[in-house]
């Protein structure tokens, strides 16, 4: 990587949100703000998009309060970890660097779900969005997960189901049955390190992502499982990208009301890709993203 690199904190209520740009803020082109998934998952696995920096623009990543490089506050509980908490966080974060006037925004499953709930409030600088494997429900995310995990061989179904019955889902078992629903609708390809490092984050301190969502990607009883953006989707102004992958756990079914209901709005499947097009296709995903964010400067 050429392009300079800078990290630091913004002072959020006391805490601190941690921070990466890559390349220039004062480039004349607006930067482009990647928000992660999880919720709880940290930046690493979306470094990929830091290459975009090479195009003449800023690249900021952020780890989200409670995970990664950010504060960790693991004696919060429910009523802390709620969707209002990291809207307020992307809008500080914005302000600390200066950007609130001009920028894109990206954002990847759950950053997904957070770039939709930050847009729908028609926020004045951003130029355009971009939801990449998200969600417009959790209801949807649930039942198109269940589908897929229909699909899963027996006996992988059985480990599940026992072991969320019994409430032993922190067992190794547990941990090898869902890495095959993984293998087939998160990365379809061997863990590069930057993903491999997300999950190592998410086990070090699960707070948010149990808390949030649950022990899994498709057992979801956290504070989001009840979410929904659909009904307030029109309200978003700014033109919006969609990505998913042809085998992505976030199926058609499940990002259509984004398509539906956005005014200004095109979606790109990737074909070989399930929840990660930046890695699984990196050149074609990185491509497609530096082309539409150019033509909103």
């Amino acid at each position: 990587m050429t392009d300079a690199i800078q990290e630091g904190t913004a002072d959020f209520h006391g805490w601190k949100t941690w921070y990466r740009v890559t390349g220039n803020l004062a480039s004349p082109k607006p930067p482009l703000v990647v928000l992660h998934g999880g919720p709880g998952a940290a930046h690493n696995y979306l470094l990929r998009y830091a290459t975009l920096a090479a195009t003449g623009r800023a690249i900021i990543h952020y780890d989200q309060l409670g995970v990664g490089n950010s504060t960790h506050l693991p004696e919060k509980g429910p009523d802390f970890w709620q969707v209002p908490l990291f809207v307020e966080e992307l809008d500080n974060l914005l302000h600390h660097l200066g950007i609130a006037g001009a920028y894109h925004v990206l954002g990847q499953s759950w950053g997904g779900m957070l770039a939709a709930e930050h847009a729908v409030r028609r926020p004045a600088g951003l130029r355009s969005l971009i939801i990449s494997n998200s969600p417009a429900s959790m209801a949807l995310w649930l039942q198109e997960a269940n589908k897929l995990r229909d699909q899963l061989p027996p006996e992988v179904q059985a480990t599940l189901l026992r072991h969320e019955a019994a409430g032993t889902t922190d067992t190794a078992d547990y941990n090898d049955a869902v890495r095959v629903f993984y293998d087939r609708h998160v990365c379809r390809i061997p863990w590069p390190p930057e993903v491999e490092a997300t999950f190592a984050a998410i086990a070090a301190d699960p707070t948010v992502y149990h808390t949030m969502n649950g022990p899994s990607e498709f057992h979801c009883i956290g504070t989001i499982k009840d979410w929904s953006i659909i009904d307030r989707l029109p309200h978003i102004q700014a033109p919006t990208l969609l990505i998913s992958g042809r085998h992505d756990e976030a199926t058609p079914p499940v990002v259509q009301p984004f398509a539906d209901n956005i005014p200004d709005v095109r979606w790109t499947i990737f074909e070989y890709s399930s929840h990660m097009p930046h890695v699984e296709e990196p050149e074609a995903c990185l491509a497609a993203v530096a082309a539409f964010i150019a033509s909103y400067d």
